[in-house]
């Protein structure tokens, strides 16, 4: 009997040792989890999670359609911040495009849902994951800042037009009648531009080759050490 509790004591002793420990990802402040259960052979990086993938070759949304397959890369090996690996450099992650809305007018963007669901280790071995882009509906669009800009651009130029147009029909020996030429062609030109910008179509969604985007587990996802 003795001997049977010393046995149970030793491997209670014994026992947290080989028991997971957590430890935490900072790739993204706001993350709803940082968790990362550690294994002696594997690893669980918890629901919640964000992790940072780069396109593997340019991208363009105008180019793809629903059920593409697109491929992203981490150059570098992601650590946890205790310093433990948890997925090796120059991974692989598989992703299918599971709808695209193409630009519409009244500077409607592009939107891009994708569904990542394979990651891949350089030696070959093949995890499966739930993610998908960590942004606003799930979706990858482009800034409506750019839409803002272009529709400066476009007040911009037009109003120089505009300008020019004005001087012409304005260019008699009058200064007065240049002043009037030039003001009212600036203003037509700049409402035409101001209006084009407004109502103009969307833009497509573009992404250079190593392009960074962020991507949210929708599951735990449990992948070799």
């Amino acid at each position: 009997m003795k001997k049977f509790f010393a046995s149970l004591l030793s491997l209670m002793l014994i026992a947290p040792a080989f028991a997971d420990t957590i430890e935490h990802l900072d790739v993204n402040k706001k993350a709803p989890c940082n968790n990362v259960q550690i294994g002696t052979a594997q690893s669980i990086i918890l629901e919640g999670n964000v992790l940072a993938i780069g396109f593997d070759a340019p991208f363009s949304s105008k180019c793809h359609c629903t059920g593409d397959t697109v491929t992203f890369t981490n150059p570098g090996a992601l650590y946890t911040c205790e310093g433990t690996l948890v997925i090796p450099a120059n991974s692989t992650f598989e992703g299918t495009i599971i709808d695209l809305k193409q630009p519409k007018w009244f500077n409607k963007n592009a939107r891009v849902y994708i569904l990542v669901d394979k990651l891949t280790y350089a030696d070959g071995r093949c995890f499966t994951l739930n993610a998908k882009p960590f942004y606003k509906d799930f979706a990858l669009k482009e800034s409506a800042w750019l839409n803002v800009g272009r529709a400066a651009i476009s007040t911009v130029t037009l109003g120089a037009i505009g300008t020019g147009i004005g001087v012409g029909f304005g260019f008699i020996p009058n200064p007065a009648k240049i002043g009037t030429g030039i003001a009212a062609g600036v203003s037509t030109g700049a409402g035409l531009g101001l209006l084009y910008g407004l109502v103009a179509k969307g833009l497509d969604y573009k992404a250079k080759e190593c392009e960074q985007i962020f991507i949210i587990l929708c599951e735990d996802a449990t992948i070799a050490r």
